[in-house]
C-alpha cells in the first residue's frame, strides 16, 4: 500500500513542481538596506545592473542533491536558468549540470569532474557537500567554489571558498502571518473543537527534515509569525530525518493531523504533506497546508494556504555576475525580503479575508528594520527570557559555542555566517521525535 500511494504522491508531485515553475510568485516592493551587518559590499543582485562580460567562455559547474524532481533542488535549478538569462550566456555551452551527487566522496568527484571540462565556478547546494567543496578549493585555488547553506568558508581563511544562504527565515514567517490569519478565522467562526486544542492553545503541526538549525530556525520562525497574529497556539515537530521522502512527509503530516492539528507546516521537499492536508480536507477534517519552496496549488488546491520561496536567481546571477566581470564576491552572503531574495507564493484561496494586507505590513516592518523575526521579547526557552546565544560552532560538533548572537535584544540570524545559526528550543514547541 505504501509503495502505491509514493507512486501516486510522486505523480502528485511532478505536476506540483512544473505548476510552481508557471505560478505567479508575490513580489515584494524594493525598499533600502538595513543589513545588520556591515559587510562593506556592493550587492549587484538587480540584473539591470550586472553588465554581461564578454567572455562568453565561462563555464559554471552546478552540484544539486537532487533534480527536477525534488523540490529544493529544483529552485536552484529555476535560479541557474535565471541567472543565465540575466547575464546573457547559454545553458548549454556556460553550464556543466551534475545531479543527484549524494554527500559523500561522490560530490569531490563531480566537482573536479567540472573543473577538469574548464569550470572556474562551482556551486553545490548541499551542506553535507560542504566538506568535499573545502576539499576542493584548497586543491584547486584559481577556482571560486560556492557551497551553498554552508557555514565553513569564513574560518577557512580560503580567498576562493564561499557560503550562500538566503534570509528564508524571514519569508517564513510571513507565511506564519497568513496561517496566523486562517487559525483566527476559523477560531471566530466556531470550526475547531476539542481536539484542535491543547490547553486552551491551538495545536498546529510542523513536518521536519533533522533537528539541524537550518529546520529549527525555519519553524521557530514560522512560529513566531502565526504567533503575532494569534498568541494562543502551540507546535508539534515531526521529523522525518530525510530531505526528501514523500511517503515519510505524508505519513508524519497525517500524525500531526491525527493529533488535531488545524496548520501543517514543512521543511520538506515534497509534496507529501500538503496532499495529505488535501485529503484530510476534502474529507472534512479541518487543516491547511504551508509548504516550501514551491507553490503548493497544484498538489493541494483547497488546504495549500501559501509556500515560503528562496528566490535564487538573485544569488545567482550575482555571483556569476561578478565573476565574469573578474571582481570578487561575498565570502558570506544572504539577503531576504529587501532584497527580493525570498518570497511567498501566490496566497491559496481559502486564506482568510485579510491576510494579504497582513502579510504586506509584515513584509514591510521586516524591510524596515522595526520588525525582527527573532526579538527576544517575543518568546522564552523554560520560562525565562533569553538573553545569550551563540551562533558559531568552531570545534565542529554541532553546538554554538562562540559569537554572541542576542544584540540590541534580537537574535541576529545569518550574521556571523551565511546559513542559519538558531537552535535555542522556544516554549510552545514540542520535537515529537
Amino acid at each position: 500500500m505504501k509503495k502505491i500511494l509514493a507512486i501516486i504522491l510522486s505523480l502528485v508531485m511532478v505536476v506540483a513542481l512544473f505548476a510552481g515553475c508557471a505560478g505567479d510568485t508575490k513580489p515584494v516592493e524594493d525598499a533600502g538596506k538595513d543589513s545588520v551587518e556591515d559587510t562593506g559590499k556592493d550587492v549587484q543582485t538587480d540584473p539591470e545592473n550586472v553588465t554581461p562580460s564578454a567572455n562568453s567562455d565561462i563555464k559554471v559547474g552546478v552540484v544539486l542533491v537532487g533534480d527536477e524532481n525534488e523540490g529544493y533542488t529544483y529552485a536552484h535549478i529555476l535560479g541557474i536558468q535565471e541567472a543565465v538569462n540575466n547575464l546573457g550566456l547559454n545553458e548549454k555551452d556556460n553550464i556543466v549540470w551534475k545531479y543527484t551527487v549524494p554527500e559523500n566522496e561522490k560530490c569531490y568527484d563531480a566537482i573536479t569532474d567540472c573543473i577538469d571540462q574548464g569550470c572556474t565556478l562551482i556551486f553545490t547546494n548541499s551542506y553535507g557537500h560542504q566538506s568535499f567543496a573545502k576539499q576542493a578549493a584548497e586543491e584547486y585555488p584559481d577556482v571560486q567554489i560556492v557551497a551553498m547553506t554552508g557555514d565553513t568558508a569564513k574560518a577557512s581563511g580560503l580567498a576562493n571558498f564561499h557560503n550562500a544562504f538566503t534570509k528564508i527565515y524571514e519569508a517564513r514567517y510571513a507565511a506564519g502571518v497568513v496561517a496566523g490569519m486562517k487559525i483566527q478565522q476559523l477560531v471566530d467562526e466556531g470550526k475547531l473543537t476539542d481536539k484542535n486544542y491543547s490547553d486552551g492553545n491551538v495545536k498546529v503541526g510542523y513536518v521536519g527534515a533533522y533537528p539541524y538549525a537550518e529546520v529549527v530556525s525555519g519553524y521557530t520562525a514560522f512560529y513566531l509569525g502565526i504567533k503575532s497574529v494569534y498568541p494562543d497556539v502551540v507546535m508539534d515537530v515531526q521529523y522525518t530525518n530525510s530531505w526528501f521522502n514523500i511517503t515519510a512527509e505524508n505519513e508524519a503530516a497525517i500524525a500531526l493531523i491525527d493529533r488535531g492539528c488545524v496548520i501543517i507546516g514543512q521543511h520538506a521537499d515534497s509534496t507529501g504533506a500538503p496532499a495529505a492536508c488535501e485529503e484530510k480536507l476534502n474529507a472534512g477534517t479541518v487543516v491547511y497546508s504551508v509548504g516550501y519552496n514551491v507553490d503548493m496549488l497544484a498538489a493541494a488546491p483547497n488546504a495549500a494556504l501559501v509556500s515560503p520561496t528562496n528566490e535564487w536567481g538573485v544569488y545567482y546571477t550575482y555571483a556569476i555576475g561578478a565573476h565574469m566581470k573578474g571582481e570578487s564576491f561575498d565570502t558570506n552572503w544572504a539577503e531576504g525580503f529587501d532584497a527580493d531574495a525570498v518570497a511567498l507564493t501566490t496566497l491559496g484561496p481559502n486564506v482568510a479575508p485579510g491576510t494579504q494586507e497582513k502579510v504586506d505590513e509584515a513584509i514591510a516592518a521586516l524591510k524596515d528594520g522595526t520588525l525582527h523575526v527573532f526579538d527576544t521579547s517575543t518568546f522564552t526557552v523554560g520560562g525565562q527570557p533569553v538573553t545569550t546565544a551563540f551562533a558559531t560552532d568552531t570545534d565542529g560538533d554541532f553546538v554554538q559555542d562562540a559569537d554572541e548572537a542576542i544584540i540590541d535584544g534580537y537574535y541576529h540570524e545569518s550574521y556571523y555566517q551565511s546559513a542559519p545559526s538558531f537552535t535555542l528550543r522556544i516554549d510552545g514547541i514540542t520535537e515529537l521525535n
